[in-house]
């Protein structure tokens, strides 16, 4: 299993913060998606710019606190946790951590670096959209 984490702090409402990731309605923030299908409450569908799909499972969605799913497309299958940490200073912490494997030799070379940039593009355009 590939694991990849990352942590960065946010001066913002944690409501608003919480909302914008929460909320798969709005997506139009995510650069690297074309739409989200929301099939009920607990499953969706990521769609890329290609029209890749990744289907997602809620397995946990404690408000300010956690939220957590299964992951699983055609290249790859594991597990996504975000804990929301609100410091001292009044900014609130996101720890992501992504924990996958590869269904093919090509995606266990390559996981950590996708994961990686997956996890920065996503801090960048979260921080845009709060900043808005």
């Amino acid at each position: 299993m590939i694991k990849s984490s990352i942590k960065k702090q946010f001066s913002c409402d944690k409501n608003k913060l919480w909302d914008v990731i929460t909320d798969n309605n709005n997506y139009s923030w995510r650069s690297d998606l074309s739409k989200i299908e929301i099939i009920d409450n607990i499953h969706f569908v990521e769609y890329t710019k290609n029209n890749f799909p990744t289907y997602f499972t809620i397995t946990s969605k404690i408000k300010l606190e956690e939220y957590k799913f299964d992951i699983e497309n055609k290249n790859l299958k594991g597990k996504w946790r975000g804990v929301f940490k609100e410091l001292p200073n009044g900014t609130i912490e996101l720890d992501f951590t992504e924990e996958i494997e590869g269904n093919n030799f090509i995606m266990k070379l390559l996981a950590k670096l996708y994961l990686k940039s997956q996890q920065k593009r996503y801090m960048r355009d979260l921080e845009k959209e709060l900043n808005n």
